[in-house]
């Protein structure tokens, strides 16, 4: 089994990478091979929005921009099960996060049942450095993301730098249930 974790903040180290770290730990203590990727460190740019909004990723399903986007996405379509991990700006996913959905939704939405990423179980972290603010309204925007790319919602975590020490350990725990999880639903 193959967990992918996309974590979205610039910081390495920090709260929302300690998190998503965390909860790959879980996932290879239940078994699984993971992988995490540093969105942040790819070169994926923005949705041009071609012909009006629907270029060919309506038709052809992938997008014209040739950058790291569709490699990404193609492990998520390998990944038997996701980890999506994401800072908290302004109440909102990180930019990175919102520019590599925005397209992923684009591409994925008008394949229906034939995206190899269609119901796939993931877990959602949002994680708030400063005042921990917004963490519900960031997952709420993860959320709709998943649904309109019929990811299929395994978990919503909400972290901030003063729940810290108490939830490190629950999204280890996450990520032995998402793989026990993903397993069962095979």
């Amino acid at each position: 089994m193959k967990v992918l974790g996309i974590q979205t903040s610039p910081n390495e180290d920090g709260l929302t990478a300690s998190m998503a770290l965390a909860a790959l730990r879980g996932a290879e203590a239940a078994g699984a091979e993971t992988e995490l990727i540093h969105l942040r460190k790819l070169d994926i740019q923005t949705c041009r929005a071609c012909d009006r909004g629907w270029g060919i990723c309506r038709t052809e399903y992938r997008c014209i921009i040739d950058d790291a986007f569709q490699g990404v996405r193609d492990k998520m379509g390998e990944a038997e099960a996701l980890v999506i991990s994401t800072p908290v700006y302004f109440g909102e996913v990180s930019e990175v996060a919102k520019s590599f959905l925005d397209r992923l939704r684009r591409c994925e939405f008008p394949m229906g049942e034939d995206s190899p990423i269609q119901g796939t179980p993931a877990l959602a972290i949002a994680a708030a450095g400063g005042s921990g603010g917004g963490v519900i309204t960031a997952l709420e925007m993860l959320e709709r993301y998943m649904r309109v790319i019929a990811i299929r919602p395994f978990d919503f975590v909400t972290v901030t730098r003063w729940t810290r020490d108490h939830k490190l350990p629950m999204a280890e725990a996450a990520g032995r249930r998402l793989v026990e999880f993903a397993q069962s639903e095979e």
